[in-house]
């Protein structure tokens, strides 16, 4: 892949960069118009793959929050077509990478040295390339290390970048304004943080050693705080297989339930123990090995959980909760599906969908071992949130449904089933892995 001898930084920069592949944007449309015209006929697949290609290709020079929320998009599938996924998912691996003199600066500004006046060795070429930053292999008193570098001017331009794409977001994910602005505000925080190098290098550690002490079949890196900083950090380089390299190694059905179960135990501890939770599940902050260990590489983006938000939500997983009407509205209204002045319309509209979304999410839950390579659990998924997404009365509802706590947590339990449909695991629901008031509940 081609390396970028520049980066925009500027406002100025980044906007004028978008706006060049709006004019594309456009252009396709009035191509697949013009072709209907002519020809009675014109793929809208084909619309979208053209749009897709020219908006990643954009975005994945822009670097920063815009790619950021394009990978984001991408793990959701039902929130956009299938041409925008496939391609958007590109930034969960590899974005074209900075060449080196870029690094040098950002070294020499960032630690006061080149990489060579830290390291015994250091590669040129990036090792892999993401949204925020990218990874180049060293090593040091022979012990073999993976920096982390973030992009220039990826911390600063979080806001700006977020402005900039919300028409690209409302059109092409088809999301109202009352939810574009309910939601964003959490997404600019995390994204803040995940731009906070040396937020992200405390987290880094205390979490790993958390989960080092709970969770069977995890491994981390050593995080090296004297050789990192706020554009850098440096930790041990782990070796191991992303997802599809995995997969295509023909894993057996134990090794690939003893991933399942390490990946399951991961995340629910954090959620349930810890309370917070790494919320960016993308097959690309984890590697895999043949024996059936996780090694996970990335803790940028975490979401603490408040108090009052747990509670109230995984109240609704309490078995004959959502049978019990007065029960379930309080709970609806608390954690803000429904509100005490919507009208009997939007609680006919609103009710029976939030109650198909916790009735699918806490399903695994309610199982001692639960098979997440059943295809038919995720259709409903997939058909469920189609439906949404073609629903018009949804779209037209100025009022934003769900606490924006929920954003990032759900998006963590949902992208964590599709990696775990992806390995066709079988999990064990264990109890020490769920909310204390889940076991031996009833709805009273």
């Amino acid at each position: 892949m081609a390396e970028q001898i520049s980066i925009p930084v500027s406002k100025v920069q980044r906007a004028s960069r978008f706006i060049g592949t709006g004019v594309k944007v456009g252009g396709n449309y009035l191509k697949h118009y013009a072709r209907k015209t002519l020809n009675g006929d014109s793929s809208r697949e084909q619309l979208h793959e053209d749009n897709a290609k020219d908006i990643y290709q954009s975005l994945s020079q822009l670097k920063g929050s815009a790619l950021k929320a394009a990978q984001m998009m991408s793990m959701d599938k039902n929130m956009l077509p299938k041409a925008y996924t496939d391609i958007f998912s590109l930034s969960q691996y590899s974005a074209p990478p900075l060449s080196y003199p870029l690094i040098i600066n950002t070294f020499k500004n960032s630690l006061g040295k080149t990489p060579r006046e830290v390291f015994d060795t250091f590669t040129q070429k990036a090792s892999n390339a993401a949204s925020i930053g990218q990874v180049h292999t060293a090593t040091l008193n022979g012990k073999k290390l993976a920096v982390k570098i973030q992009y220039p001017g990826v911390g600063e331009s979080v806001d700006s970048d977020l402005a900039m794409i919300k028409p690209l977001a409302k059109k092409i994910a088809n999301v109202s304004e009352s939810e574009y602005n309910h939601y964003m505000e959490e997404v600019r925080e995390r994204l803040r943080e995940e731009t906070d190098y040396q937020l992200e290098l405390q987290r880094s550690m205390e979490i790993s050693r958390a989960c080092k002490s709970n969770v069977d079949n995890l491994y981390f890196p050593t995080y090296y705080p004297k050789l990192s900083s706020s554009k850098i950090i440096t930790m041990d380089w782990l070796e191991g297989l992303h997802l599809k390299e995995f997969l295509a190694t023909n894993p057996t059905q134990i090794i690939r339930n003893k991933i399942g179960q390490a990946l399951w135990d991961f995340v629910n501890f954090q959620v349930h123990q810890l309370k917070m939770v790494h919320a960016d599940p993308h097959p690309g902050n984890f590697l895999f090995g043949t024996d059936g260990s996780v090694g996970v590489i990335d803790f940028g983006c975490i979401k603490v959980i408040p108090h009052d938000v747990y509670q109230n939500y995984f109240r609704l997983f309490i078995p004959g909760v959502l049978d019990n009407y007065e029960l379930m509205i309080d709970l609806f209204q608390k954690n803000e599906f429904l509100y005490p002045g919507d009208t009997e319309k939007e609680r006919m509209l609103f009710i029976p969908l939030f109650k198909e979304i916790i009735l699918l999410i806490s399903k695994p839950f309610k199982q001692e071992v639960f098979d997440f390579g059943d295809d038919e659990f995720f259709g409903k998924i997939y058909a469920f949130g189609d439906e949404i997404y073609n629903n018009k009365d949804v779209r037209k509802s100025k009022t934003a449904r769900g606490s924006k706590h929920l954003l990032y947590l759900n998006r963590t339990y949902f992208g964590l089933y599709t990696i775990l449909n992806d390995l066709r695991a079988k999990v064990e629901i264990k109890a020490k892995f769920q909310p204390e008031f889940l076991l031996n509940s009833t709805a009273n």
